[in-house]
């Protein structure tokens, strides 16, 4: 402990001396620099930090005001003002970011109702009966986070509270819920042909098809990339693989023993990032003779899943009526998910506080206590996804996205173009914690190196195709395991998990699912391997690692050691 905090104060006392540096620019001015490899501080600053004294709110602030400094002529005072009323007053004045606090507040507050009713509470009990294993239970849990394929957001939010009363009675520990929560949401969200990201994910490669002179039918090229994503396909197999053989590796392995044998669910000094404050009251229930009902969390969740559908579907037929209302794609793709999101989370809270009301576990009063109280337990999340945001743009104004890429990619064989562009799109993923901001940074860069390769049809180019999708699931590594990205954190927090926890035992998946990705773009993009016959390969490498490395976690195997 010592050693971190040491190392904790070495990295600060680094930090200080740099501002003691004459400045580059004078008092507040902007600064027109290429900060080169000085722009990687503000994101490495705040990673670092985080996992050494597992303290992530001040590790965000610390890298925001050093980016914030450096865009300030290193003036520290300057550089405070900035952090506070540019960036962060910025982030959460955004129309998206304010859409998704919302959305997150509400949908606490709705689970708080649900909670309330003992819905949540009859959905385990309910799955309880076909689920008894832990096994079980990690298997479900990731059937139901394949379910709910339309966006991430929704996903972590719906999954995690709706199983975590299921896999803290069968002894699955907070980091194993948060990793299959993790691991179903950005990848599943990434290859659905209908959802939020699918408009995003178009338009950013019809643009840059366009600057090569193409022009192209954005689903078509978009279905013609998923046999190449590696990356998701590879996230979710390694989930299924390991809930279903019950195995683990890695800090993964140490978490599981720890709850089998402890019924500890959450390491010693753990700090969730949830309360579990709104479990319901069982004494008061049975005093009531009220028995759970599945239909009390069922109902609400169904018309969260329901009204988004249909918002986003609305909302995108509004925005461009021309596209005609059967054609659900461009619906969904042009639709503003952040609105759908609002609107479907604050009917479900409506609907949940109606049905708590009629059947009275709560008077109105109770009912509206109810709600704040669970709104108010995810508010720390509101404020990491804020300072979360708030870095992202911080390390796009200081060009680490841009030093990463100019730095990497240098001239290479045309077949190992596809690692290449996955290595650097999961560096620039992880280092800023956004995966539609290293799209849009590196899409448009990839393209064009991998068209002056070919003398084929861009469109259907294996190279174009495979260096394509090494773009799109590189950025979801970044999204999936950087502490700093808001879908990760919102694992964190739908698990009631610690977040560093979560991060530290789901890493090494996140690792080996790419160092199984890299070997794929290499049998694609060098030996010329049918993609077909790479994922049975990729697939079957997954599974025989864990069969032979992972660890049996369950209790029997457990207990008799």
């Amino acid at each position: 402990m010592k050693k971190k905090r040491l190392l904790a104060l070495g990295i600060i006392a680094i930090m200080l001396l740099m501002v003691a540096v004459p400045a580059f620019a004078e008092d507040g001015a902007e600064v027109a620099k290429d900060f080169g490899i000085i722009s990687l501080l503000p994101p490495v600053l705040a990673i670092a930090l985080a996992f050494i004294t597992k303290q992530v709110i001040l590790s965000l602030f610390l890298g925001i005001f050093t980016g914030a400094m450096m865009l300030n002529g290193w003036n520290p005072f300057i550089g405070f003002l900035r952090t506070l009323d540019q960036y962060i007053i910025g982030a959460l004045a955004d129309g998206w970011h304010a859409s998704i606090i919302i959305f997150t507040l509400s949908i606490g507050g709705m689970v708080g109702i649900v909670s309330k009713m003992g819905g949540t509470k009859a959905i385990a009990e309910s799955l309880a009966k076909k689920a008894t294993t832990a096994r079980g239970a990690q298997i479900v849990t990731a059937v139901l986070g394949c379910l709910v394929f339309f966006d991430d957001y929704a996903n972590t939010l719906i999954v995690g509270p709706t199983m975590r009363p299921l896999t803290d009675k069968l002894k699955v520990s907070r980091e194993k819920l948060a990793y299959i929560v993790d691991s179903t949401a950005a990848p599943v969200v990434g290859l659905a042909f209908v959802s939020t990201w699918v408009g995003y994910e178009i338009g950013i490669m019809t643009d840059a098809y366009a600057k090569i002179g193409v022009d192209i039918n954005g689903f078509e090229v978009f279905f013609r990339t998923i046999p190449y994503a590696f990356y998701n396909l590879f996230a979710i197999v390694l989930v299924f693989s390991i809930a279903i053989m019950n195995r683990d590796f890695g800090p993964m392995y140490k978490a599981e023993k720890r709850a089998r044998t402890t019924g500890k669910v959450l390491a010693d000094g753990a700090h969730p990032m949830s309360s579990d404050s709104m479990d319901f009251d069982e004494n008061k229930a049975e005093a009531d003779k009220k028995p759970l009902k599945v239909k009390n969390a069922v109902i609400p969740i169904l018309t969260l899943v329901i009204v988004a559908f249909a918002g986003l579907w609305y909302n995108g037929y509004q925005a461009d009526p021309s596209v005609g209302a059967m054609d659900l794609r461009s619906c969904f793709g042009n639709a503003d998910a952040g609105v759908a999101l609002v609107w479907a989370s604050i009917v479900a809270s409506i609907v949940a506080g109606v049905m708590s009301k009629v059947q009275g576990y709560t008077n109105l009063q109770e009912t509206f206590d109810t709600w704040v109280d669970g709104a108010k337990s995810l508010l720390i999340t509101g404020i990491i996804l804020i300072l979360a945001w708030s870095i992202g743009t911080i390390t796009s104004e200081v060009g680490t996205a841009d030093f990463l890429v100019r730095t990497i990619s240098d001239s290479v064989p045309g077949g190992l173009l596809p690692i290449l562009v996955f290595i650097i799109s999961c560096l620039v993923a992880f280092a800023t914690g956004t995966s539609w901001g290293t799209m849009a940074i590196v899409v448009p860069l990839a393209i064009p190196l991998a068209n002056a390769y070919i003398q084929t049809d861009p469109t259907t180019s294996t190279l174009i195709l495979a260096t394509l999708s090494a773009v799109l699931s590189g950025s979801i590594f970044g999204d999936h395991c950087s502490p700093i990205s808001d879908t990760t954190i919102m694992s964190s927090m739908a698990s009631g998990s610690d977040h560093i926890d979560h991060v530290k035992t789901q890493a090494p998946y996140a690792i080996f699912g790419a160092c199984i990705t890299i070997i794929s773009y290499f049998l694609v993009g060098m030996v010329h391997v049918p993609v077909g016959v790479v994922l049975v390969i990729g697939v079957a490498a997954i599974i025989g690692f864990v069969k032979f490395v992972g660890k049996s976690t369950s209790e029997k195997t457990l207990n008799a050691k």
